[in-house]
């Protein structure tokens, strides 16, 4: 069903469906269900979009993917005290990651240029300082957080109403076409790695790697409860659940961001604020 109501999948669904199947492929993430939807139109796939020589970056993306992501939480503590409520094991890994330069961008403005200043950081740090390692951990939070949201948490908890209306649905998450332009031809003004093609989908596939917070995801949802978008009707220990298992695929739950900030930056990490 297309999002306006009519049978079948537009063009920009196709893409986005697509490209989180090839996502899926390097990081474990179920897809099931969307198969069928996938063979409406001719296939297309999203090429690596790692540069050459990155091969310690290919090796933490693969790591992380085989790490465990728990999201079948039916209730969560205001304050997690156990890791295997949180992503230990892929945090671990992003602080012993041995490649160099490696930054931490702390982002907090949902409608700010976030996406466009670590895409242009990414550029010029592979290719102007030849440094194709290059790893960028966000530590999202504010209402940036939103955008680490599913679909299905926009419309179930009327998260367009958060952003007064100015942001309909998550289109951050969207695959745009020009993320599958050849990888090669890296000066492409309107390829897969200009402007065109900024979203959190593309540089994930480039190594960005997205950290979630728990402390903010009950703060949401003791928003969401008190404010009545909690169709469910919801303890917020239970809300605060089902907001964290609706986190995007290779999202990375912390019981803190601004509280990771302390490990990354004591790992080698550099400092940017969005």
């Amino acid at each position: 069903m297309r999002e306006d109501g009519r049978q079948g999948w537009s063009r920009r669904e196709m893409l986005n469906v697509m490209a989180w199947t090839v996502f899926a492929g390097i990081s474990g993430t179920d897809v099931a269900g969307f198969g069928q939807a996938q063979s409406a139109e001719p296939q297309q796939s999203m090429d690596s979009l790692l540069p050459q020589g990155s091969q310690q970056l290919a090796t933490l993306m693969d790591t992380l993917a085989k790490a465990p992501h728990r999201r079948d939480f039916k209730t969560v503590p205001m304050m997690l005290t156990d890791p295997e409520m949180w992503d230990a094991q892929a945090i671990h890994d992003v602080l012993h990651y041995p490649g160099n330069p490696k930054m931490v961008w702390h982002n907090t403005e949902l409608e700010g240029p976030w996406l466009n200043l670590m895409r242009l950081t990414l550029n010029a740090q592979i290719w102007s300082f030849k440094h194709p390692n290059f790893l960028i951990v966000s530590v999202t939070h504010g209402s940036a957080a939103l955008a680490l949201f599913d679909e299905q948490a926009w419309t179930k908890y009327e998260f367009p109403k958060l952003t007064k209306n100015k942001v309909k649905r998550n289109t951050f998450i969207d695959i745009p076409a020009a993320a599958f332009a050849n990888p090669a031809d890296f000066q492409n003004p309107e390829g897969a790695y200009s402007a065109k093609a900024t979203s959190i989908a593309v540089l994930q596939r480039r190594g960005v790697v997205f950290m979630a917070c728990h402390d903010g995801i009950w703060g949401l949802a003791g928003h969401l409860h008190s404010k009545g978008h909690n169709p469910d009707r919801l303890s917020q220990p239970q809300l605060a659940a089902d907001l964290t298992n609706h986190l995007i695929p290779g999202a990375i739950l912390t019981p803190d961001v601004v509280a990771e900030l302390v490990a990354l930056e004591r790992a080698g990490f550099a400092y940017a604020h969005s």
